[in-house]
């Protein structure tokens, strides 16, 4: 099978972990191990997230005032090439010789109307009070929300269109090689000029699960993994009568409600995969890696013509 495996913030760093770069490449050598053994039967593309790697990179470029604080395109880039580099380099001391693996810095294409620009929700950067955040918003034009007792920086999360790399990625995946892209949900980009050939960064996040499914659709994948940590997905989640949904389709899943922030994302990928591609899905720990791709574990979201 073709896997588009999307690698949750745990792979990275644990609930309470400190942000080391040793945390994280101990968290990413374990992910390396269980994910290894796929690569004897499948075709393995993996994505990751990156939300904790850009916010220290933010704090850390405010920390610094002679120079202008990188947009947010450039700092997608170099958590994509810094993450994807751990990955990478984890996953061929776990390989044998004759497999190769290649980090691909990744653009996504968003459009310039989505209404995300409009209503921008995501938090980045470090927290100001009141007279830090009105000088800044002055100054930069930047848009702020209150998170606490401070204001922080919200920026756009607009859906992703079009996978920018994806001749390249196809490319390499035809030669046996792993993949390793679209991290943090890729780098936003408009397009533009005659034909639509001009590319421009964007200051927005994507959400990586919903860049993967886009990924796994154009890529034709047979199956699209998002690995977190916890077993699956819950109804009444964090109350006593939590019930874990073991298999259903996108119809009925879409009945639940569920956090925006945490597994929303993740079910609304799932969901579009399915729909779009009448394939398979599923949302677990990344512990049970070989039997999510099974189907005996994790949320299997499948299509109507499934058998549950």
């Amino acid at each position: 099978m073709r896997i588009v495996l999307a690698l949750g913030g745990n792979a990275l760093l644990k609930r309470g972990d400190a942000m080391t770069a040793a945390v994280q490449r101990e968290n990413i050598r374990s992910a390396a191990g269980k994910i290894t053994p796929l690569s004897s039967q499948h075709e393995l593309v993996i994505t990751h997230g990156n939300g904790p790697q850009v916010g220290l990179l933010a704090l850390q470029a405010a920390c610094y005032s002679q120079v202008e604080p990188y947009p947010l395109d450039i700092l997608d880039a170099q958590t994509e090439g810094m993450i994807g580099y751990i990955v990478e380099q984890e996953l061929r001391n776990h390989l044998p010789r004759s497999l190769s693996c290649a980090t691909l810095l990744t653009m996504i294409e968003v459009h310039p109307d989505d209404p995300a620009f409009i209503h921008p929700s995501k938090f980045v950067g470090p927290g100001y009070n009141d007279d830090e955040k009105e000088r800044i918003a002055r100054e930069k034009g930047w848009a702020f929300e209150q998170d606490g007792d401070r204001w922080r920086r919200v920026v756009a999360s607009p859906r992703p269109h079009r996978i920018v790399e994806i001749k390249p990625i196809r490319w390499l995946l035809e030669r046996g090689v792993i993949v390793i892209c679209a991290g943090g949900g890729g780098i936003p980009v408009f397009s533009g000029g005659k034909g639509g050939e001009i590319l421009a960064g964007i200051e927005a996040v994507i959400d990586k699960d919903l860049a993967s499914a886009v990924l796994a659709e154009e890529l034709s994948a047979d199956l699209l993994v998002m690995a977190t940590d916890v077993r699956g997905v819950y109804l009444d989640w964090n109350t006593p009568g939590a019930r874990q949904i073991r298999t259903i389709t996108p119809a009925e899943l879409k009945n639940h409600q569920f956090a925006p922030g945490s597994m929303g994302p993740k079910v609304e990928a799932a969901c579009r995969f399915v729909e779009h591609t009448e394939k398979r899905a599923a949302i677990g720990a990344l512990s049970d890696i070989d039997t999510l791709v099974s189907g005996t574990a994790g949320t299997q979201v499948v299509p109507k013509d499934i058998e549950k």
